[in-house]
């Protein structure tokens, strides 16, 4: 009984002991979830100037404020720089028409700003070359140093960084400024310093939750005009048709959102490209790079027409009127080598329909936005695609996506996108107060794991320290090791009196049961108990009064320890009992052999013993 209730015991000390680590593991779970839900900064998306500018477009710009007092440009999108860059006060001289400034998006004057800083990288000077898109055939310089930069328009409350890397730049091959999304940064000297991007900055600041994100350029023609979308730290799930289709970075980082175009065809199932190939997905430049045969394709089925000077497909106003009567409509479907899946990006002439103006050529004209590559490094689907596609560049899983864009007025839907757990780029540790409801689980579980502690200690510890001590003090007390009692037969045969040796019984002492009178003293009952055997020397038993009288003895253990005796009747006795009958089912033993000789017909009755006094002195009456 006593067992069943120790291991119901421990069976509830260690239901309370896993309730209470319970709680706590969930309460800490949820504390985890909240603070990524919570603590992670939101997604920002970045609002578009609501202007069209551009000396090739024109395209949707977003603001930018640079310096102090700030001064706001316009710039375009460049997926595949990593840097700022705002025309400077060169950027429009005297030889350039009156609007030079204003169609350039805005000037940056780095001497009115109090908080430039020159890049002093270089002892010589502050200048260096523009290698972005060096492989087109781009190239200029710029002026490098560190300004305050905000996203936006004054008033918009934009994210807001000082000490950025900032270019000013001169060069009218970019006749825009850029703002970079690639989280890359620049080294600007030999010794292998290197400069945090922009979008690293403001992911280390705890402006955005990760350097993802998600653009498409807009265009002019669709819903009467439809602005370009930008999300830093996320996307905008209401501008683009979902698909499957998810392609891993190249280990080329320069080119890192690099797609297999599988085929190029219009809607009347006009082939365009002879073979599939490889292209670079670049909103920094206008153009559609593509082999010469490619080109040529183009070329017969939209009656386009290569001018030299202007190294452009211009289109004059009769075939631009052609082409808006025929609508025709070009598919490139996109493929990867690390996927099956396919994505069709469909665009209409309209894409197509762009202005060239100053300094590409004199005054403006419709041009078509294809250009001839000189070999396969220069494969690029520039912003006009991006007219029509939606991607999203997640740097946290090194993977991107290109979606068909979504044509339906909705508002924004923007999704956050955060690091995997085990990502370098984590979420920016930031302290936060637990919540009542998780102080309070806090409190339950830790009380409940105090409980199960106490009962612990009242329920192992302490019993077995108890034990513990017992132990040592019968070590060190031989006297309480061992107790003796002594027995003697009824009649002594010159033999010297047997002495039965009981251990102490889970470490207690048993006392020993005192005879009557001094403690080896042995006192007969007179005319009690019949003399069991003649000392003469013999060990068979004798006649006495013609009945035949037997003596055995029993040797049992600290619990049942008794002297029986024989008679002719069969019936036993106990000393210091009147008598008692042999009960049916008795065994006898016919020898036994011991240390005083052989004992004869020796009747062995079970022993019932009371749990309450287990020990009982020799001559002492059986309650049982």
């Amino acid at each position: 009984m006593r067992g069943a209730n120790t291991q119901q015991c421990w069976g509830t000390l260690l239901l309370i002991l896993a309730l209470g680590c319970r709680i706590v593991a969930a309460v800490a779970m949820v504390g985890r979830v909240e603070a990524r839900g919570t603590t992670s900064p939101a997604a920002i998306s970045v609002t578009p100037s609501q202007d069209w500018d551009g000396n090739d477009g024109p395209w949707s710009t977003f603001t930018v404020q640079i310096g102090t007092p700030p001064q706001s440009v316009k710039l375009l999108i460049s997926t595949a720089s990593a840097q700022t860059w705002a025309v400077a006060a060169e950027g429009c001289g005297s030889s350039d028409p009156t609007n030079c400034v204003q169609s350039r998006g805005g000037r940056y004057d780095y001497n009115a700003s109090s908080s430039w800083v020159p890049n002093l990288a270089s002892a010589s000077n502050q200048i260096y070359f523009l290698t972005l898109e060096s492989n087109l055939g781009y190239d200029g310089k710029g002026r490098y140093g560190f300004d305050d930069i905000t996203l936006g328009s004054q008033g918009e409350g934009g994210a807001s960084l000082k000490n950025q890397t900032v270019a000013g730049i001169a060069t009218k091959q970019y006749y825009m400024g850029l703002f970079g999304l690639a989280p890359r940064p620049t080294n600007f000297s030999s010794d292998g310093t290197a400069v945090p991007s922009f979008m690293e900055n403001l992911r280390s600041q705890g402006e955005i939750p990760s350097v993802s994100w998600g653009y498409t350029a807009g265009n002019q023609y669709r819903l009467n005009q439809v602005l370009g979308s930008l999300t830093l730290g996320g996307y905008d799930a209401s501008r683009f048709v979902r698909n499957d289709f998810s392609v891993p970075f190249i280990p080329d980082a320069d080119k890192y959102l690099t797609v297999q175009i599988d085929s190029i065809s219009t809607d009347k199932e006009v082939s365009l490209l002879s073979s599939p190939i490889m292209a670079f997905l670049d909103s920094t430049v206008p153009y559609i790079y593509l082999p010469t045969s490619a080109c040529t394709l183009f070329e017969n089925a939209f009656g386009l027409v290569w001018n030299d000077t202007a190294q452009l497909y211009l289109v004059n106003t009769t075939q631009h009127v052609l082409l808006q009567a025929q609508n025709p409509n070009v598919t490139f479907t996109i493929g990867s080598n690390y996927t099956s899946s396919k994505v069709n990006i469909t665009l209409p002439y309209a894409a197509f329909d762009l202005t060239a103006s100053y300094p590409l050529v004199t005054g403006t004209s419709r041009y078509f936005p294809l250009r001839r590559a000189n070999d396969s490094t220069q494969y690029t689907l520039g912003r006009t695609f991006f007219q029509e596609a939606y991607v999203i560049a997640d740097f946290e899983r090194k993977n991107f996506s290109v979606s068909q864009c979504k044509w339906i007025q909705a508002p924004q839907n923007i999704v956050t996108i955060l690091p995997p757990a085990d990502s370098a780029l984590g979420p920016t540790s930031q302290h936060k107060s637990i919540s009542n409801g998780g102080i309070a689980g806090i409190a339950v579980g830790a009380a409940l794991i105090a409980l199960g502690a106490v009962l612990l200690w009242f329920l192992w510890w302490k019993p077995r320290q108890k034990k513990r001590k017992a132990a040592a003090e019968l070590a060190a007390s031989p006297s309480t090791r061992r107790e003796t009692q002594e027995y003697y037969k009824p009649e002594l045969e010159s033999s010297p009196a047997t002495t039965a040796v009981f251990e102490a019984h889970d470490a207690r002492k048993i006392d020993q049961m005192a005879e009557i009178g001094t403690h080896n003293e042995i006192h007969e009952l007179p005319a009690r108990e019949e003399v069991a055997a003649e000392m003469t020397g013999i060990t068979s038993p004798s006649e006495i009064g013609g009945r035949e009288q037997r003596w055995s003895w029993v040797r049992g253990d600290s619990r049942a320890s008794r002297f029986r005796f024989g008679s002719s009747s069969g019936g036993t006795r106990s000393p210091g009992s009147p008598g008692s009958t042999r009960e049916p089912g008795e065994d006898t033993m016919s020898s036994l052999s011991s240390g005083y000789g052989t004992l004869v017909d020796h009747i062995v009755s079970p022993q019932v013993v009371s749990p309450e006094s287990p020990f009982q002195s020799l001559g002492e009456p059986s309650n049982k």
